[in-house]
C-alpha cells in the first residue's frame, strides 16, 4: 500500500517550523531579506503567502480527490520558487504556464486587484462551470486579467505560440495594430526539464534564436523548471546546462530555485536582459518534484524511500520559512498560525467550489468552442476594400480589369486584396516572400506589402503555426502557409491542441484566429511522391471548431478565402484553406484550350457562406458530389455522361469540409434519389465516410455509391493512379448507379 506523501511532507513543515531558531525582531520590511540581495521582506513575505498557499491547493486537491470530488491532482509542490520569478515581472507580460505554476499564478494575482486565485483553482478542480477562465472544461492556470492564456497538460507544446508571440509583440506595434499589452513587455513561458527535450520545445528555443541571430526582436524569458524528472525517467545530470548553456543568442542563467532571494535576483537579471535588449534569455531553475507526479502516481514504484525523503528533505517552504524566521521577519509561530489559517481558508473554499454547478449539456459544454455567426461574417465579407488603398497597391491596372485568370492567379489577387482590407493581416511561410511560394501564389506581394507584412520563415510547421498562434493573441490577423499537405502532419498538434482549443479552454476570452494556407492533394504530374502529394485531411477534420475550406474554381476559392478571414477577424475562427495543387494552374475543362477553368476576378464577388456547397447544373438522374480535383474531374464525367449515355447529371461542389454543407448536399440527394460520393482522400477516414454517415443520418431512402482514393501512400510518376481515383472509375460508378452498361449508348 502507498503510503501518503502529502501528510508526511505537511507535517514535517509544522515539525521543522517548530524547530528553527529566530533572529533578532525585524521591522524595516523594505530592507533586503539578506545581505547582497535585492528582495525585501515585503516582497520575500508576498512570495512566501503565494507559495503557501500553492501548497494547500495541493493538499486540498488530494482532499478533495478522496471525497471524490476533484479531477485533477497535477500539483506545483517544490516548484514554489516560481512565485518569485512571477514578483520580478510584470503583471502584464503575457505568460504561458506549464501545469506546476500554482505559485507563480498565485503570486501574480497579488499584483492585480480583485483576484480570488485560490477558489478560482478550486472551481477547476472539482470542474464546476462557475470557474472563471475554462467554465469547468479543464483545470487550467489561466486568467484574462492576468495576462495568463489558459494550458492544459502541454508537454512544450505552447512554447512555440510563445515564441510567435514574442516576435509578433513588436511587429504588432509597427503595424499600428495594439497587442492589448505595454509596448515594453516580454513574454514568459514556463516548462520542465523532460519536456526540453521534446521535439517542439528544441524547435521552439531553436526558432527564437534563430531570429535574435538575424537580430530580430525576440522579448521571450524561458524559465526552466528543473526537478530532474520527467515522470519516472530521470534527467541526466547536467543534461538542461549542456544542451542550452552555450548557445550565443541565448542569455542562460541557473540558479537555486529553492531558494527565494536568489531566484527573485536571477529573474530580475533574466527579466531586464529580455526587456532591455529584447532579446530571450533562458533562466534554469532548480527545483523538486514533491508529491509525485501526480495524486494517481505511486512514485515508491521507480524511486527508493531514501530518495523520497532527500528531495521531500529540501522542501522550499521549509527553506522560505528559516529564511524569514532566522532573519527576523517573523516568528515561527506566527508563521505557523499564518500556515494553519491558510489551510482552513483553502478547506472552506473548496467545500463552497463542490456546492457550485457543474456543466450539465452537451449543448453547454460546447457552445464556447468555435461561435460562428454567418451573419456577421456576410456583413465582414461585405465591407468595402477602399478603393484608393487597393488603385495605390495594384496600381493602374487593377486585377477585376485583367482577363479570366487560373486559379493561383485569383488567389494571388484575393490575398492582396485581403492584405489592404486588413491591416493587421500578416502572410508567412517558408518561400512566400520574394519566391512567391513554391507555386507562386504570393508572387509579389511583399513588394506591394512593405516591410513587415509578408516575409520568409526557417523551415519548421511547427514554428510556423506556432507564431501563427503568437500573432493571434497579439492582435495580429496570420495567414500561414504549409508548403504542402504532407508537411501539416509535423505539427498538425499546433492546431489541434493549441490554435483550435483555445476558446474552448477559455471561453472565448482568449483568441487566436488565422487561416492556415496548406498546398494540397495529389495529381501532381510526374512530381513528388507521397511527401509532395498527399490525400490525407482526417487528423483536420478531426479537430473541433476547425473550419476547412476546399474551393476548386478561382471565383470559389477567393469567395472562401474572403468568407475565412472574415470568421477569423469577427470570431477568431481557425481555419484551414486546402489549395487543390494540381489545379493551381490548370485552365481548361473539357478540351485543351476551351479556358473554361479561368474565371475573371470580382472585387466584390459574391459570398461564400461557410458550409455552403455550389450545384453545376440540373440534371434528374443522378447528383455527384466532390470537391477539389474530384469535382473538376466530375464536370468532365458528366459531360460524358449525358453526351454518350444520356444521363443528365447534378456535380455538387462541397467547398467546404467542415462545417459539411449539410443542407445543399441532401436537396441535391432528394433532387435525383441516386449519389455518387467522389473522393479524391482516402476511404478510410476520408471525406465521404462523413457524407454517407450525414445521408443516413438524415434518413435518405435513395441509392449512394461511393468511390474513393486506396488506403496507400502516393507512389512516384504513373504508379500513382493506381491509387488514386480516375474519371474512368467515376463514370463507370456513374452508369452502374443509374443501372446501364458501360458500353450502352444513348438513345
Amino acid at each position: 500500500m502507498a503510503v501518503n506523501r502529502a501528510a508526511i511532507v505537511d507535517a514535517r513543515f509544522t515539525d521543522a517550523l517548530a524547530g528553527m531558531e529566530p533572529g533578532g525582531p525585524r521591522a524595516d520590511l523594505d530592507a533586503p531579506v539578506r545581505e547582497g540581495t535585492a528582495l525585501t521582506a515585503r516582497v520575500a513575505l508576498e512570495i512566501f503567502e503565494s507559495q503557501l498557499t500553492s501548497r494547500h491547493l495541493d493538499l486540498e486537491a488530494r482532499r478533495l480527490k478522496g471525497k471524490g470530488e476533484s479531477f485533477y491532482t497535477i500539483g506545483s509542490s517544490g516548484h514554489e520558487g516560481n512565485a518569485a520569478v512571477a514578483a520580478a515581472l510584470s503583471p502584464t507580460d503575457p505568460a504561458f504556464l506549464h501545469y506546476r505554476a500554482g505559485a507563480f499564478f498565485v503570486q501574480r494575482s497579488r499584483q492585480v486587484p480583485h483576484q480570488t486565485p485560490i477558489l478560482d483553482v478550486l472551481l477547476g478542480m472539482v470542474a464546476s462551470r462557475d470557474e472563471p477562465i475554462a467554465g469547468g472544461r479543464h483545470k487550467v492556470l489561466g486568467s484574462r486579467a492576468l495576462q495568463i492564456p489558459p494550458q492544459t497538460s502541454t508537454i512544450a507544446s505552447h512554447l512555440p505560440k510563445a515564441v510567435g508571440a514574442a516576435i509578433s509583440l513588436s511587429r504588432a506595434g509597427r503595424l499600428g495594430v495594439e497587442p492589448g499589452v505595454p509596448e515594453d513587455s516580454i513574454v514568459v513561458a514556463s516548462f520542465g526539464d523532460a519536456s526540453a527535450n521534446h521535439s517542439t520545445a528544441t524547435g521552439a528555443i531553436n526558432a527564437a534564436c534563430w531570429a535574435a541571430h538575424q537580430h530580430l526582436p525576440m522579448p521571450l524569458l524561458l524559465l526552466c523548471e528543473d526537478n530532474g524528472l520527467g515522470i519516472s525517467v530521470a534527467t541526466p545530470k547536467g543534461w538542461i546546462e549542456s544542451a542550452y548553456g552555450h548557445r550565443p543568442e541565448l542569455h542562460y542563467l541557473q540558479v537555486d530555485g529553492l531558494d527565494i532571494a536568489a531566484t527573485y535576483d536571477a529573474a530580475l537579471d533574466a527579466v531586464d536582459h529580455v526587456r532591455q535588449h529584447r532579446k530571450p534569455a533562458f533562466l534554469h531553475v532548480k527545483v523538486v518534484r514533491l508529491l509525485g507526479h501526480a495524486g494517481s502516481d505511486v512514485e515508491q514504484s521507480y524511486r527508493t524511500v531514501e530518495e523520497i525523503e532527500a528531495r521531500e528533505a529540501q522542501d522550499p517552504l521549509v527553506q522560505t520559512a528559516r529564511l524569514l524566521i532566522e532573519g527576523g521577519w517573523m516568528s515561527s509561530e506566527a508563521l505557523a498560525h499564518r500556515y494553519e489559517e491558510i489551510r482552513e481558508r483553502t478547506q472552506a473554499l473548496g467545500e463552497e467550489a463542490t456546492r457550485r454547478p457543474k456543466l450539465q449539456s452537451a449543448a453547454e459544454v460546447m457552445e464556447v468552442q468555435a461561435p460562428l455567426d454567418p451573419a456577421s461574417v456576410a456583413a465582414e465579407v461585405s465591407r468595402p476594400v477602399s478603393a484608393a488603398a487597393r488603385a495605390g497597391f495594384w496600381g493602374e491596372r487593377l486585377p477585376e480589369s485583367d482577363r479570366p485568370r487560373h486559379l493561383a492567379m485569383q488567389l494571388n489577387r484575393g490575398l492582396g486584396d485581403l492584405m489592404i482590407k486588413y491591416p493587421q493581416a500578416i502572410l508567412f511561410g517558408e518561400d512566400v516572400a520574394k519566391k512567391g511560394g513554391v507555386y507562386h501564389v504570393t508572387a509579389a506581394l511583399s513588394e506591394r506589402t512593405g516591410v513587415g507584412r509578408v516575409f520568409n520563415t526557417l523551415l519548421d510547421e511547427q514554428a510556423i503555426l506556432g507564431l501563427a498562434i503568437g500573432a493571434g493573441h497579439m492582435g495580429l490577423l496570420p495567414i500561414p502557409e504549409i508548403q504542402y499537405l504532407a508537411y501539416l502532419h509535423n505539427a498538425e498538434d499546433q492546431l489541434r491542441g493549441e490554435a483550435a482549443s483555445l476558446q474552448f479552454f477559455s471561453q472565448g476570452q482568449f483568441k487566436n484566429p488565422m487561416v492556415v494556407r496548406i498546398a494540397s492533394y495529389a495529381y501532381q504530374k510526374g512530381f513528388g511522391g507521397h511527401f509532395h502529394n498527399d490525400n490525407s485531411v482526417a487528423v483536420l477534420r478531426d479537430i473541433p471548431g476547425l473550419v476547412i475550406a476546399s474551393p476548386s474554381r478561382g471565383d470559389d476559392a477567393v469567395g472562401c478565402l474572403r468568407s475565412c478571414m472574415a470568421a477569423a477577424a469577427v470570431h477568431g475562427t481557425v481555419c484551414a484553406f486546402l489549395e487543390p495543387i494540381a489545379l493551381y494552374m490548370t485552365k481548361d475543362l473539357y478540351e485543351p484550350g476551351d479556358g473554361r477553368w479561368c474565371v475573371p476576378y470580382e472585387a466584390e464577388g459574391p459570398h461564400v457562406p461557410i458550409g455552403s456547397a455550389r450545384t453545376w447544373g440540373d440534371g434528374e438522374d443522378l447528383t455527384i458530389v466532390s470537391f477539389a480535383n474530384g469535382f473538376w474531374m466530375s464536370l468532365r464525367v458528366a459531360r460524358r455522361l449525358e453526351e454518350t449515355h444520356g444521363i443528365r447529371a447534378r456535380v455538387v461542389d462541397l467547398r467546404w469540409l467542415n462545417p459539411l454543407p449539410a443542407e445543399d448536399v441532401l436537396r441535391e440527394a432528394q433532387a435525383t434519389g441516386r449519389v455518387l460520393l467522389v473522393d479524391e482522400t482516402r476511404r478510410t477516414g476520408g471525406v465521404s465516410e462523413g457524407l454517407c454517415a450525414l445521408l443516413v443520418d438524415a434518413g435518405f431512402e435513395g441509392s449512394v455509391t461511393r468511390i474513393a482514393a486506396r488506403d496507400s501512400f502516393i507512389p512516384l510518376g504513373d504508379a500513382a493512379n493506381l491509387v488514386l481515383v480516375q474519371e474512368p472509375q467515376i463514370e463507370a460508378a456513374a452508369l452502374a448507379l443509374c443501372g446501364k452498361e458501360p458500353g450502352e449508348r444513348r438513345p
